[in-house]
């Protein structure tokens, strides 16, 4: 069993454990699993990192591991599957583009960093898409316009202490009475947690292989001189990737590593 498929069914174990009881028997009770939920497991079982839907007709997109996967009710272009490649970014905006072909035809999807409101629900998207396929049997050409995110790791979803910052141990003598902590929340992609000094929190940029903590807010307590909060905010912000194994989270960025944390019960 490979470590993911090991990280997922401890997920699931955990989930059933928490599934709501018949009192008066003691048992489960069937209850149909929400649609949030169902992505949830959805984007485990497949390692899906990005989603995007649109209306209008009504579609969806999936970007995983190793498929790209478009649905739509559109007359003639019920669905378009592909192995998965590589974005191209573009050089002057957060801009990226995948270009995927099969035997059916030839899928361009386009992400852009701008919000995008869905138009049937209200709920606001970090990210603009745009989808244009053309069948080879008969050159017909659609185009599909919608919202999506990207879908943060779920390993991440933990609390995590400080161990090594710049390439050194840590010690609490360095802060004020405890070690700076991490309490990530991968569903809402937010994180808060403690700086050494004050109290903080934040939002999670998040898109496959890259991982910034963004609009980082402390609390204003005097702290001493001594005190390393400075330095490890300044190495948080600082970061562009992160690793999760044996039980820590690597955070680096292209100078290499910055901060380990350990996980924590």
């Amino acid at each position: 069993m490979t470590k993911y498929k090991a990280f997922l069914f401890l997920i699931l174990l955990f989930l059933a454990c928490k599934a709501p009881k018949n009192d008066s028997i003691g048992i489960s009770t069937n209850t149909k699993p929400s649609k949030e939920y169902q992505e949830q497991i959805e984007n485990m079982e497949q390692r899906i990192y990005f989603r995007a839907m649109g209306n209008e007709p009504e579609w969806s997109l999936q970007i995983a591991a190793n498929k790209i996967s478009f649905t739509s009710l559109k007359s003639n272009f019920e669905s378009f599957n592909a192995p998965h490649v590589d974005p191209i970014r573009a050089m002057d905006a957060n801009v990226k583009s995948y270009r995927v072909v099969t035997e059916t035809g030839t899928m361009v999807i386009t992400i852009e960093q701008q919000k995008c409101t869905n138009a049937m629900s209200g709920e606001i998207f970090p990210y603009t898409v745009r989808v244009e396929i053309e069948k080879s049997k008969d050159k017909s050409i659609a185009s599909f316009q919608g919202c999506g995110n990207y879908i943060v790791d779920p390993r991440l979803h933990d609390i995590w202490v400080l161990e090594k910052m710049n390439g050194k141990n840590v010690s609490s003598s360095e802060f004020v009475n405890e070690l700076p902590y991490l309490e990530i929340n991968s569903n809402s992609g937010t994180f808060m947690g403690y700086a050494g000094c004050n109290r903080m929190n934040g939002s999670l940029f998040f898109e496959k292989e890259v991982l910034r903590f963004t609009s980082i807010i402390t609390t204003r307590m005097a702290c001493i001189s001594e005190n390393k909060e400075g330095e490890f905010l300044h190495s948080l912000e600082s970061t562009t990737s992160y690793e999760v194994a044996n039980m820590r989270l690597t955070l680096t960025n292209p100078s290499g590593i910055v901060l380990v944390f350990k996980k924590v019960d």
